[in-house]
């Protein structure tokens, strides 16, 4: 299963500038999510951070992750149609290259454990076949 950007604003409630998944290319529930992140020259968050070095805040490679999951949970968790607030409670998070306009990032998700309100996720970012970050993260959900 495919999602372009309509449906992903259908289940997270993030929009421009802080929305950072792009497209959803795969999605099989309970087993693995895959996301891009399409990066531009023309991100707001360039024009501040590094300015003479343009690279993407290591900060927003690990919420793109996060959004990531929340998609991944919603589906793993049969979620569809109702409306959720997500929050981190605990993310480790290691980075191992640079992120910089003109990338792709493709994040990929899987589970590390699952309870009624909270879980666990590890994600992957790459650029290419170059890993640049990877996280576990650790996160709760409300229903609103």
């Amino acid at each position: 299963m495919e999602l372009d950007i309509q449906e992903i604003k259908k289940i997270i409630p993030h929009r421009f500038p802080m929305l950072l998944i792009d497209r959803v290319l795969e999605i099989k529930p309970n087993e693995k999510l895959v996301a891009i992140k399409n990066v531009s020259v023309n991100e707001q968050f360039f024009v501040g951070h590094f300015p003479g070095e343009k690279v993407m805040p290591g900060v927003l490679i690990v919420e793109a992750m996060a959004q990531a999951g929340c998609i991944y949970y919603y589906y793993s968790r049969d979620l569809i149609g109702k409306k959720l607030i997500y929050y981190l409670g605990k993310v480790e998070a290691k980075f191992s290259a640079p992120v910089v306009p003109g990338d792709q990032l493709r994040i990929e998700v899987t589970t590390v454990k699952f309870m009624s309100k909270m879980g666990f996720l590890k994600a992957q970012a790459s650029v290419g076949e170059k890993l640049v970050a990877e996280a576990e993260i650790g996160f709760g959900i409300k229903e609103v």
